[in-house]
């Protein structure tokens, strides 16, 4: 018997940080507009694109041909947070589907955007995201979307936050709600980092590493915000907060591999002029693991049972998972009651504004089953079989 077309649901889409993770995203939900149509009923509609600076609200569904030039639109503004999610909840004027899905994704890493989520969510307006700034910010601002998360029929959803695309907060989530016990997570966070230990080894300066990963573009701007641990300090953070720990960033212990006298210098460039003059106390560490027969890898720990995380370089023999990785691969171990004897690996590319666009786009169909979207048809869903 023929099944009826999937039910009508609009979707009203915001967006803030059209970067190069908000770019990557908006071209899939383009790519994916008419498979949402065809296949879910969902009619994707964004009315709103924002930067720091910049901000374009409007009153029709913009064209998709306008989502990557929104800042050249007559109607764009200057950037007002508070408005642009007071828009999405407008009971007058638009968007005249008071039954729609309305949801804000924030593309950033700044500490901005996730200040208004209580209060966007305690609005109804569902919120997806990759930024890391309150899963691993205060746990007074933590708790508050978590209390309105718990009281409202509203969703909050960060995959993304920790492994970009990889399943690593699904994994862990689908662990605790099915009763295991945690014990110990271990991984390697970090995308740079990876790279960098990756093609590490005796008899190449760690410097020159480090300008090469730079030269490819896999730091930041700034070497020493990859180098700092801090970005696998907040992952750590929010993984421990998923365990039930109450944590702060600043207990994660995290043991920077920025040399002290170069934290302050006033320039990347200058940072990375210097470095090599620190390059003999790195070669001593790999030198000796080495002879051990062992690899250097930067990793995160969340120690549950004795409620300590940490940040920083350990050595795994040659045979371990954590020393089989290429590129920019993440990679995380998850011991438990049930993986006791055997640790529950996730490994993957962890890094690229496509994977983590991506890892942001399956919170999407996520949220869209909680909202009542069908499955896909068979048909659909194995394509090519």
């Amino acid at each position: 018997m023929a099944m009826g077309a999937p039910r009508k649901l609009p979707v009203l889409v915001g967006l803030l940080g059209p970067g190069l993770i908000g770019k990557a995203l908006l071209t899939q939900l383009s790519e994916q507009a008419a498979t949402l149509h065809s296949d879910f009923g969902v009619e994707l509609q964004v009315y709103g694109i924002a930067s720091s600076k910049r901000m374009v609200v409007s009153k029709d569904a913009l064209e998709p041909q306008d989502w990557q030039q929104w800042d050249s639109l007559p109607q764009a503004t200057a950037a007002d947070l508070q408005a642009f999610g007071s828009s999405f909840v407008a009971r007058d004027g638009w968007p005249s589907q008071q039954n729609a899905v309305r949801v804000i994704f924030d593309c950033t890493a700044s500490g901005g955007p996730p200040s208004h989520y209580s209060r966007w969510m305690s609005e109804g307006i569902h919120v997806i995201t990759p930024n890391k700034k309150l899963g691993s910010g205060p746990l007074v601002d933590y708790r508050a979307v978590r209390q309105v998360q718990h009281t409202s029929p509203v969703h909050f959803l960060y995959e993304a936050t920790v492994g970009a695309g990889l399943p690593i907060l699904s994994t862990l989530k689908g662990l605790v709600e099915t009763g295991d016990r945690v014990q110990r997570i271990e991984g390697i966070f970090s995308g740079t980092l990876s790279f960098i230990f990756n093609n590490f080894g005796a008899g190449q300066p760690f410097s020159q590493v480090v300008k090469e990963a730079k030269a490819g573009g896999y730091t930041e701007p700034d070497p020493r915000d990859d180098l700092s641990g801090m970005d696998v300090g907040r992952k750590v953070t929010i993984l421990a907060r998923e365990c039930g720990l109450d944590v702060e960033l600043s207990d994660v212990d995290i043991s920077s591999l920025v040399p002290e006298p170069l934290q302050s210098v006033s320039s990347a460039d200058e940072f990375l002029e210097r470095l090599p003059q620190y390059d003999g106390e790195m070669a001593s560490r790999v030198e000796q693991a080495e002879a051990s027969g062992q690899v250097l890898r930067y990793v995160g720990v969340i120690d549950v049972v004795k409620r300590r995380c940490s940040v920083g370089l350990q050595a795994y023999p040659k045979s371990h998972a954590f020393a089989q990785l290429s590129g920019t691969d993440n990679v995380v171990s998850f011991t438990t009651q049930r993986y006791s004897k055997q640790a529950l690996i996730v490994r993957g590319p962890g890094a690229g504004a496509d994977v983590t666009a991506a890892g942001v786009f399956t919170d999407l169909m996520q949220l869209l089953r909680y909202c009542g979207a069908p499955s896909a048809s068979a048909s659909s869903a194995c394509d090519g079989a």
